[in-house]
């Protein structure tokens, strides 16, 4: 059995496969006050919690786009199974062309997800995750990673939203029941639900006129759920598109 890990800037994501199922998807809070020790006690916990012994644990693997939290995460992992975990990174096969101009900056979520969709779904795609950031990245034909963009995700824009403006109170990401709100709040929600999604049409637009084609839309991420159906792009919601990834990538550099 596989433990796949993706530490992000809000969740870490745990799971574990087997012969390619996945058996459970769990998140704990990203917290860089935490030591190993914790970290460890926590993994532990949600395995039992899932009916998973440490003995069951074959191996693991782990992205991270939080330097601070990925050692502590590492070094927990080790306490807990005993056995080091691969790391996603430079000297990793993904079987990805990446054509930017640093490709080390690119973070080994965006190179997970990218791998993963490419097992689903033709070339050209967009792929979308939405989490603490929102990411947009293009991958055309020959696995050939192009790029992509970055901006505030849903909760940064909301939060900031909110602490910035006194009388704005915070919301929850109900479905808004119309464009135009009748009320503070309806207002907040319209603006942050259909403005997001218009955004991503808007980005999508964009990207398919540069290219010169269509592509395949992906998405993925915990506010995925909330934005997509808003969207006016014909868009393939996948929750599990980062575990997915981690597991291709690790058969294909397995020790």
């Amino acid at each position: 059995m596989l433990l796949a890990i993706d530490i992000g800037n809000t969740n870490i994501v745990i799971g574990c496969i087997k012969n390619d199922e996945i058996l459970f998807k769990a998140r704990i809070a990203t917290d860089r006050l935490r030591t190993s020790d914790q970290y460890g006690v926590e993994i532990k916990n949600m395995l039992e919690a899932f009916g998973v012994r440490k003995e069951d644990i074959a191996d693991c693997i782990i992205a991270s786009v939080v330097p601070p939290v990925f050692n502590s995460v590492y070094t927990g992992v080790i306490k807990v199974i005993g056995k080091q975990p691969m790391v996603v990174g430079p000297g990793l096969k993904t079987g990805l062309n990446i054509h930017v101009d640093i490709p080390s900056q690119v973070g080994s979520d965006r190179i997970v997800a990218a791998v993963a969709a490419l097992s689903l779904y033709e070339a050209p795609l967009v792929l979308i995750d939405m989490g603490t950031a929102t990411t947009v990245e293009v991958v055309e034909p020959e696995n050939t990673y192009m790029g992509g963009i970055i901006f505030p995700g849903v909760m940064i824009s909301l939060d900031s939203l909110t602490s910035r403006a006194a009388q704005l109170p915070g919301i929850n990401l109900d479905k808004p029941k119309n464009i135009i709100g009748k009320n503070t709040v309806d207002c907040m929600r319209s603006g942050m639900m259909y403005g997001t999604a218009s955004m991503l049409d808007g980005v999508v637009d964009r990207i398919a006129e540069e290219l010169g084609h269509k592509s395949t839309i992906v998405a993925t991420g915990g506010m995925a759920q909330f934005i997509i159906p808003l969207c006016r792009h014909d868009i393939i919601l996948e929750k599990e598109l980062l575990l997915k990834g981690l597991n291709i990538i690790y058969k294909k550099n397995r020790r």
